[in-house]
């Protein structure tokens, strides 16, 4: 178990960043309540439909810059593990 401890890291990791921008699946499920499940990529979805790209460009940014640091850290993370063990 601890030796597949990066492979597990890796996939909860990657499995988070592919939700971030799931749109379909949480639309379907949760709906859009406002105040209550309001999601980025519902926002963005919402700021394109309603002609306000600028919105939609600074939230998809936010989510790009979120989802890189993210996926960063985990190779930071794995690259440290695999030097240490």
């Amino acid at each position: 178990m601890p030796l597949s401890a990066p492979g597990f890291l890796t996939a909860i990791v990657l499995s988070f960043a592919h939700t971030l921008g799931e749109f379909g699946v949480v639309l379907m499920v949760g709906g859009n309540i406002p105040g209550e499940t309001r999601l980025i990529s519902i926002a963005i979805y919402d700021h394109v439909e309603s002609m306000n790209y600028a919105a939609a460009h600074a939230l998809s940014l936010t989510l790009l810059g979120f989802a890189f640091s993210i996926l960063l850290a985990m190779y930071w993370l794995n690259r440290r593990w695999l030097r240490h063990d």
